[in-house]
């Protein structure tokens, strides 16, 4: 039966999850509470009637909270500078210097090329390739003077090039492009701190049901049989978080296999 375990592999490590008030970033942030990490979670939606979508950051909280764990909320939108110096010193102030850093925050719009305003692709670009860079900065300098660090960037499928046959119906060009760039930051900045032993990943979760695909309409007849449970994504982090980060890092790994290439099932969530 799932449980935190307060004395669990991350016992004493502060984990920062951004995007945790629902879906994916909220699995990840219980299944590092679940190993005794103190989370803090991130999102702009930190009581009901915020959003449209469900899910709050207090929902998660006391999600991690009355399974035993413990979590923080700190509300923050990560479009804006002010709000992502906030996030880390308060962080700091609650628990201490982050060891975990979960990027997984996004904002996204599904429009063709054509027709894409500058704006939107101004506001993408600032919460899924500035923001994860930015946060880096403000806990990198702590992890590096304590030699012991782990970066998970959450990407996506969409920042593989494209094939033929082409799918014509569009839209997910500037998508693609956010998460190609955050991949490629991902890798430049493992090997720019290999000497610091900080670890820094990507993974790419494919499909996973979450309240976001639902509000896109990913999820069809056709695309069902590739939806991949939550539990594998939250599961994945996890391991990369625990990994040597000599040995495993500069990673870009669709969680499915990866956790079949270590040989683990993925825990269920409390």
């Amino acid at each position: 039966m799932a449980g935190v375990n307060p004395n669990g592999t991350l016992k004493g490590k502060v984990a920062l999850v951004t995007g945790a008030s629902r879906g994916i970033g909220e699995a990840i942030a219980v299944r590092l509470a679940m190993e005794g990490a103190k989370v803090v979670a991130s999102a702009r939606t930190a009581e009901p009637g915020e959003s449209k979508l469900p899910g709050t950051l207090a929902a998660t909280v006391e999600r991690i909270r009355a399974a035993g764990g413990e979590a923080t909320a700190v509300k923050a939108d990560l479009s804006l500078e002010a709000d992502r110096i906030r996030l880390v010193e308060e962080t700091v102030a609650a628990y201490g210097p982050v060891d975990i850093l979960v990027n997984d925050a996004a904002v996204t719009f599904f429009i063709p090329v054509e027709t894409f305003p500058k704006k939107r692709f101004d506001l993408m670009f600032e919460v899924q390739v500035w923001a994860p860079l930015h946060l880096t900065q403000l806990v990198l300098p702590s992890m590096r003077e304590r030699k012991q660090g782990w970066i998970t960037n959450i990407s996506s499928g969409a920042a593989i090039h494209p094939k033929q046959p082409y799918n014509r119906r569009g839209g997910g060009t500037i998508y693609g492009m956010c998460k190609a760039a955050l991949e490629r930051f991902s890798t430049g900045l493992a090997s720019e701190v290999y000497d610091d032993n900080v670890a820094v990943n990507v993974i790419s979760p494919g499909l996973v049901d979450t309240p976001g695909v639902a509000v896109h309409g990913l999820i069809t007849e056709a695309t069902k049989d590739r939806v991949t449970p939550i539990e594998y994504i939250a599961e994945a982090v996890y391991q990369l978080s625990v990994g040597d980060p000599k040995t495993m890092t500069g990673r870009i790994d669709h969680a499915a296999p990866m956790l079949q290439e270590l040989g683990i099932k993925p825990s269920e969530l409390v």
